[in-house]
């Protein structure tokens, strides 16, 4: 089974495409992590960070059981512990070290505080196809704030922050509420995220298609279409 044997099936043609916010529009500042790795006598590259990132998704994602929220500090310790055991960081003073700095770096938004490359372009390929285009993000608060700084936020309709409207994927009330924000049907929607277990299992509760980001291509076989980038994703939904 293979992303190109899977594709989105509707009983009703597109009109609603939405969009995860971290690791999906916005992009984890990987040479920020190589810059303080740096500091510690570890000499790796952003590059570096970001292929160990693709594959911490992967392990994270079993440990999402339903009712674990991803924001809450050991998802996110365990999940930059990974990134960093990928880099061949064992030792446990630096990984602490490291933990302390990313939970005060760039405070509300975080680490993920830059536009995906092919972010702007994304929105604006959904747009031009007449979709209603908005994001569906487990935050603290601050996505509409980080969005609206790179300038993504203007073509979008709508964000909904797990923090602001208190309920985080993948419990399937979230993306309901995406559908009434569209004015759409399930079936006449589409979601694009980067973890299994929360974006494509709680899109698929709620009755829409996903689509699971796999710009490393570690994901391996899975019953949903994988996408190695923003715009094939995008493509993908609109059926290409």
């Amino acid at each position: 089974m293979t992303k190109r044997a899977i594709s989105l099936t509707r009983s009703r043609p597109l009109r609603g495409l939405f969009f995860d916010a971290g690791n999906t529009l916005l992009q984890m500042n990987y040479a920020a992590i190589a810059a303080e790795l740096r500091r510690h006598g570890i000499g790796v590259t952003p590059e570096a960070v970001a292929r160990s990132e693709y594959r911490a998704r992967v392990r994270l994602d079993p440990d999402l059981a339903p009712g674990a929220s991803t924001e809450g500090r050991s998802v996110v310790g365990q999940y930059l512990r990974y990134i960093l055991e990928g880099l061949g960081v064992e030792d446990e003073a630096t990984i602490q070290a490291v933990t302390q700095w990313r939970r005060s770096y760039n405070r509300p938004v975080g680490i993920w505080n830059l536009p995906h490359p092919q972010a702007e372009a994304a929105l604006r390929r959904a747009r031009e196809a007449g979709l209603s285009v908005g994001v569906i993000s487990n935050s603290n608060g601050s996505v509409r704030s980080i969005l609206e700084e790179t300038g993504l936020a203007a073509h979008l309709d709508f964000i909904l922050d797990s923090a602001v409207v208190g309920v985080e994927k993948p419990d399937p009330r979230i993306f309901l509420m995406a559908l009434g924000e569209a004015r759409v049907e399930p079936e006449e929607a589409a979601y694009i995220g980067d973890l299994y277990s929360v974006d494509i299992v709680g899109a698929r509760a709620a009755g829409l298609g996903g689509i699971l980001l796999d710009p490393g291509g570690v994901w391996g076989e899975r019953d949903c279409p994988l996408a190695q980038s923003l715009g094939e994703a995008v493509e993908l939904a609109l059926g290409g």
